[in-house]
């Protein structure tokens, strides 16, 4: 990677997309017996000047272990650095439906539907990685970036938000295709106009503010706590419009922003509250649903030539995309 394009978005994205599919051909060669040296996997991190330094695997007792991410640490020619290089980066990869051990990322899909991927044990181990690489080098003299698809973006969002929210660490983050459990792709596949879109959002904010104001007050007030903290993080977030998997997140910016430029503070108000979480709080839980963010940039790419999901689509140069970006931001913060 030429120290020139360390500033370029093309040039980021697609690293970071190239790294994330060395996590998943890691896995494959692994029941292969191909290590790493002669493996398939090399290539994608070593045409880029990093190196592998550790694995990120899951498994009972260290047996029968498989690998769901990758810590890699970049290593220039001449050890020349430009300054918004990455030192580190924990690449994490998404289901792989045709492995033998294809159940274990299912179970933690359905970890993703109910909300609960904070809990199992990817999650933990991932955050504990990354925490230990900013206890050891630090933040200030080390850049260390989150990459993952589909449900390594859920990770990579789960451990993002907590390195936000307790330790003030901000780190870049790649989010591609990232689940998004939401109504909405269900309004979208009835070709609702925006017209009936807008409709329905500024009457779900106007219900979600009532209750934040009334009912839900404390909640309320812990979820504008948690946004204040997470503001400074801007995660870049990857979606294919035509991708039901992903598509919540771009509805959820964009119609939050029309829902406060039609009625001020509306959205700012509402942005931040969920059904599922006010109802989980009145018996006891502290749950927030991941995609709940104040700040994001958003990146869509409106064409079907690479899959709709597929991770293949974001290492393509921008030529072949139909790419457009918006950064959004938590309104006061």
């Amino acid at each position: 990677m030429a120290a020139k394009a360390m500033n370029n978005d093309e040039h980021r994205r697609c690293v970071a997309a190239c790294l994330v599919k060395a996590t998943y051909i890691m896995e494959e060669d692994r029941p292969k017996c191909r290590v790493y040296g002669w493996g398939l996997a090399p290539p994608w991190w070593q045409s880029f000047h990093f190196e592998l330094r550790d694995v990120l695997t899951c498994g009972k007792d260290n047996v029968d272990e498989f690998i769901f991410g990758a810590i890699f640490e970049y290593c220039p020619t001449g050890g020349h650095r430009h300054p918004s290089a990455p030192h580190y980066v924990f690449a994490l990869r998404g289901t792989m439906p045709s492995h033998p051990k294809s159940l274990h990322d299912l179970y933690n899909d359905i970890k993703v539907f109910l909300s609960d991927l904070s809990c199992c044990r990817r999650t933990q181990k991932a955050r504990e990685a990354v925490t230990n690489m900013l206890v050891r080098k630090g933040t200030e003299n080390h850049v260390v970036w989150l990459a993952g698809h589909s449900l390594g973006a859920s990770l990579a969002l789960e451990v993002g938000r907590a390195m936000a929210e307790k330790h003030q660490a901000y780190l870049t983050t790649f989010l591609f295709n990232p689940p998004n459990v939401s109504p909405m792709p269900a309004l979208n596949l009835l070709h609702a106009t925006e017209v009936a879109k807008n409709d329905v959002f500024t009457g779900s904010y106007l219900v979600k503010a009532t209750l934040g104001a009334t009912v839900m007050r404390g909640y309320c007030n812990r979820m504008e706590k948690l946004f204040q903290r997470l503001s400074q993080w801007v995660p870049e977030l990857y979606v294919n419009q035509g991708d039901i998997i992903c598509q919540g997140f771009a509805d959820y910016f964009e119609q939050r922003q029309k829902v406060e430029e039609r009625i001020s503070g509306l959205g700012r108000a509402g942005m931040k509250l969920s059904y599922r979480d006010m109802l989980s709080s009145l018996i006891g839980s502290t749950k927030e649903q991941p995609h709940l963010l104040p700040s994001a940039r958003l990146w869509k790419n409106s064409s079907k030539s690479f899959g709709t999901h597929s991770l293949k689509q974001w290492w393509q140069p921008d030529s072949k995309l139909m790419l457009s970006s918006r950064k959004f931001t938590y309104p006061g913060a």
